[in-house]
């Protein structure tokens, strides 16, 4: 079996655990890949790699592999689905970083994880991904997210408005710092924290947040993911901040842009332990009360 390994710097409580990945992989007789980057960091932690084991580059075609481990946080994850891109990939999101709500397998279950995959007990959840289009070019091949596309304005300038239209029809002008449009995956993320509603995973929708309105009646939005939506932004500032997932350029006021569902998902192992609504409970401490069945409230 062929795995693709991407992953972040990562503190010394890590270590054995992701040594443990690489020996149970060994063990296996896995052609292993690892991205650059990352196999430079578990060369200088002194880690021992799997016999045979091959590096990749960004750009370099994982065609042929069957499984993508993505090593660290949620951050990691966004990063590998770059990686991956329109192949669809199986990817399983191993925690050490700090939230881990997309990667939500512990470290310590890495034995099992394993196991798992090469027994097939593993269900795939279909993530959806959106795809932002500008003119002139931002994101050049990578410019699609599986949480969300954001404008914002830069650090010392006033508020911006943001003009939406969706299908060519006007919507709303948004005087705000800025705008997020947000996948179901992304509902749980940076919209979250703009009041943006819970969805989720397979729900066909977008979001349209506002970050810090200037109206005290404009709220999200949610909207079909087959809609397109456009911008035009309007302020004091010539220049803006386009941001998607953890990508961002600084563009100016003339860039044309629109959002729309990409042709491809993101492909997320989901173990059998593991589902959104015990991640939600467990991650974000969502329904936490002391009423409800297996909720831990403490008192000092």
């Amino acid at each position: 079996m062929r795995f693709a390994i991407l992953g972040k710097p990562f503190d010394e409580a890590a270590a054995p655990f992701i040594q443990t990945l690489l020996d149970e992989l060994g063990a296996r007789q896995a052609q292993v890949l690892i991205v650059e980057s990352f196999r430079a960091v578990l060369e200088q932690r002194g880690l021992r790699l799997p016999e045979g084991s091959r590096t990749f580059r960004r750009g370099d075609s994982l065609r042929g592999v069957q499984y993508v481990l993505s090593i660290g946080g949620d951050g990691t994850l966004l990063d590998t689905v770059t990686y991956v891109g329109a192949l669809q990939l199986p990817i399983l999101g191993i925690n050490t970083g700090r939230l881990g709500f997309l990667a939500p397998t512990p470290p310590s279950y890495i034995p099992q994880a394993i196991e798992a995959l090469y027994k097939g007990h593993f269900t795939l959840e279909e993530r959806s991904l959106l795809r932002v289009d500008t003119d002139p070019d931002v994101f050049g091949a990578l410019n699609f997210g599986l949480n969300e596309f954001s404008i914002l304005k830069r650090d010392s300038s006033s508020m911006i408005a943001v003009h939406t239209y969706i299908d060519g029809e006007y919507l709303n002008s948004y005087w705000a710092d800025g705008l997020i449009v947000s996948t179901p995956t992304g509902s749980t993320g940076y919209s979250l924290s703009c009041g943006g509603p819970v969805m989720l995973p397979q729900t066909n929708n977008f979001i349209i947040a506002p970050v810090c309105p200037h109206n005290l009646n404009v709220r999200p939005l949610v909207v079909s993911d087959q809609s397109v939506i456009s911008f035009e932004i309007e302020g004091r500032g010539t220049s803006y901040l386009l941001a998607l997932d953890s990508r961002s350029m600084p563009v100016e006021a003339t860039v044309q842009m629109a959002v729309r569902r990409e042709k491809f998902n993101a492909r997320l192992v989901k173990l059998n332990h593991v589902n959104f609504l015990s991640t939600l409970r467990n991650k974000l401490n969502w329904g936490l009360d002391r009423r409800n069945p297996g909720s831990v409230l403490t008192t000092k």
